[in-house]
């Protein structure tokens, strides 16, 4: 099980940003410290609440999250709110994509201020664009798929939840299904992974290849009245 963690400062601060037309991103602390927005702790919550209508033969037998504030408080609402016994494991591999000298930067004040990277991002597209000093789609995909080796050795055929954020969400999608660069980029140039939504995948013998059973679910949070919110990155993403 995938989960995009709650709504975020970062995520309203961003919307702000691109509504107003503004070059940068008033964000209230560097990316890894980012603490949800009280919309983002509902859904959370929401989320937990679901969770703890699992009968105990679905539910988790370990959490791994990412070390960001956003998500890690994510997961932690969950265990709190379905009352879970189960470890959770944060690990740095499940961050969020580096952005570089892009960091905070709106697409506009990317266009004004970096036109030259403005110009190579649209030139390799968002899968192989990689912003100095930060991370391309492929450098995400490297670690999610030494995440997941490490995850086969340690699983012995348990179910997991993941609780991390878009662009993962959909590299895992990319790693599971075994996706073309074209196939990804085509999900994500017309689907925004929503805060708080979960996607599942199952294999029937605990071994070999991976069904998606669900993707981008959020039933949970219009059952208990939650709002929905959509924050996702440039849907430019494929190269011209």
């Amino acid at each position: 099980m995938l989960v995009r963690h709650g709504e975020s400062l970062g995520n309203l601060a961003a919307s702000a940003a691109g509504l107003s037309g503004a070059e940068v991103i008033d964000v209230p602390a560097r990316d890894a410290d980012v603490d949800l927005s009280p919309i983002g702790y509902q859904q959370a919550t929401a989320l937990g609440g679901s969770f703890s209508r699992l009968p105990p033969s679905q539910r988790p037998d370990v959490i791994w999250c990412s070390p960001y504030t956003r998500a890690h408080r994510t997961a932690e609402i969950i265990v709190e709110t379905a009352g879970w016994t189960v470890p959770l494991v944060v690990d740095e591999r499940l961050r969020d994509r580096e952005l570089g000298i892009l960091d905070t930067l709106t697409a506009k004040g990317v266009e004004l201020r970096l036109p030259e990277e403005a110009m190579r991002r649209r030139w390799l597209g968002k899968f192989y664009y990689r912003p100095p000093g930060g991370e391309s789609w492929t450098d995400v995909v490297l670690r999610l798929r030494s995440f997941l080796s490490d995850l086969e050795q340690l699983s012995g055929g348990e179910r997991v939840l993941v609780v991390g954020h878009d662009a993962v969400i959909l590299l895992f999608r990319y790693l599971l299904e075994g996706l073309s660069e074209q196939e990804l980029l085509a999900i994500a140039a017309t689907t925004s992974v929503l805060n708080a939504s979960l996607t599942r995948y199952v294999r029937a013998e605990g071994h070999g290849p991976w069904t998606l059973e669900s993707f981008n679910v959020a039933d949970h949070l219009v059952e208990q009245g939650v709002a929905l919110t959509e924050h996702g990155s440039d849907a430019d993403v494929r190269p011209r």
